[in-house]
């Protein structure tokens, strides 16, 4: 154990010990809430403390805890903070553990004459847990198959067009640290829910759990304790029969396994590189993905996440065959160079002189209907099967010189010009009649 030592005149009674394994109840609620949920799924007291780090008379103490109650040492009452003792403890986290603003609180609202050192060393070892509570939540470790974790992020990507703004969606399987990128135009439902559901095929299946942080497209908050649930994400979470469960408010580290899958693609993917379009870019993070991201060894783990994943893919529930929430909503996309717009690894052609304008796509009844600006440009049936391309040929270039030619012929018909067919005069039957009789007269 490590405790803080301090003169007995500056309160040292009052400072809380510090535990380097978090032991002796200095268990975070986080912790503990996790700690509890597994008790409850049946996971063994061993395995709970392997995974905390923890003694095992820790684990079975805090097991048989119906609510959390967090770590207090009693203070001695012949020292001057000892009245506000409980105050600097619930107070402390609200001011990020700022010692000078708790001092200023002190002497301004409850009449304290103690020294600013005497809150400082106080607030030390508060600090000081917090930190340890948080590092120990980053390197929480889940069982294969049981955790994912989702996240966007934003890069500036150089096409050969310019410089543009792509939002891209990270899902992270806990246990093997792969990886799932994929680049959208926004953040929006339709992309977002359309993510999910290519990770799901990507690895064949998903975890139990998803953790996100608090954007609106899964939660609006709280009300009266309760979470409200984004309806739309709620139904499709319901649909594919996934646990949905968010960070705690300003405690987005806890999902710290995809905030380092998104440091990471920004940091080793895009510095250096150059893209014609959104279907370059798509190509080059594919191979990265496969060539380095899966095969690098990890930092935490010490092991490959393609390695790792060999023994996770049997905990993943399958996903095959199992249809797609298909939400009725127009998807954007943009137009790649070979006029092909992108859809679930099929790719579909449009007008090609939309190439690099922005469309949308709607899914429906085993259609394609793409947009551009609101009017229709292209209906398409959808692909079945994946990494398929389905061009109509009215949409390529050579349509126009199809369309000239017809026209030029119509043009050259109407006004007799090259390769018109001759004239023939129309009259009326009386002619030949009257001719006809003129010859048997002679």
């Amino acid at each position: 154990m490590t405790t803080i030592a301090v003169d007995d005149s500056a309160g040292a009674s009052l400072v809380p010990a510090v535990n380097s394994r978090g032991e002796d109840g200095m268990i975070q609620r986080e912790r503990w809430e996790e700690l509890r949920r597994l008790r409850d799924a049946g996971v063994g007291i061993s395995e709970i403390a392997r995974r905390f780090d923890l003694d095992r008379k820790t684990v079975r103490q805090w097991g048989r805890q119906t609510t959390w109650h967090p770590y207090q040492r009693a203070a001695r009452r012949d020292t001057l903070l000892a009245a506000h003792a409980e105050y600097l403890r619930t107070r402390a986290p609200q001011v990020e553990y700022s010692a000078r603003i708790l001092y200023q609180e002190l002497r301004q609202q409850r009449d304290y004459t103690g020294s600013y050192e005497t809150v400082k060393l106080f607030v030390q070892p508060l600090r000081a847990v917090r930190v340890q509570a948080e590092r120990a939540l980053v390197r929480f470790e889940t069982p294969p198959g049981e955790q994912s974790q989702i996240d966007w992020g934003q890069a500036r990507v150089r096409f050969r067009e310019g410089v543009r703004v792509r939002h891209i969606f990270v899902l992270t399987l806990g246990f093997s640290r792969r990886s799932f990128y994929r680049a959208y135009p926004d953040e929006r439902m339709p992309e977002f829910l359309d993510a999910h559901e290519e990770a799901f095929e990507y690895f064949g299946g998903r975890t139990r759990e998803h953790l996100y942080d608090r954007p609106r497209t899964v939660c609006h908050g709280t009300r009266d304790g309760k979470r409200v649930w984004n309806p739309t994400f709620k139904t499709f979470a319901d649909y594919w029969g996934f646990e949905p469960r968010v960070c705690k408010a300003y405690r987005a580290q806890t999902k710290g396994k995809v905030e380092s899958g998104v440091k990471y693609f920004r940091r080793n993917f895009l510095p250096g590189r150059t893209f014609v379009d959104d279907l370059d870019f798509s190509a080059q993070l594919a191979e990265w993905v496969t060539t380095i991201a899966d095969v690098r060894i990890h930092g935490t783990t010490h092991e490959r996440p393609c390695d790792r994943f060999t023994r996770e893919r049997a905990h993943l529930i399958a996903t095959a065959g199992h249809a797609s929430f298909r939400l009725e909503a127009r998807h954007q996309r943009l137009v790649a160079t070979d006029y092909l717009v992108s859809v679930a690894t099929n790719r579909y052609s449009v007008p090609f002189t939309l190439i690099g304008q922005p469309v949308e796509v709607l899914r429906r009844d085993g259609a394609l209907v793409i947009f551009h600006r609101g009017v229709s440009v292209a209906t398409h049936a959808e692909l079945a099967g994946q990494h398929q391309v389905r061009i109509l040929p009215e949409h390529g270039p050579g349509a126009i010189a199809r369309t000239a030619r017809q026209r030029r012929s119509t043009v050259a018909t109407a006004t007799g010009g090259p390769g018109a067919p001759p004239e023939v005069e129309v009259r009326d039957p009386a002619v030949y009649e009257t001719l006809v009789a003129a010859g048997v007269a002679s």
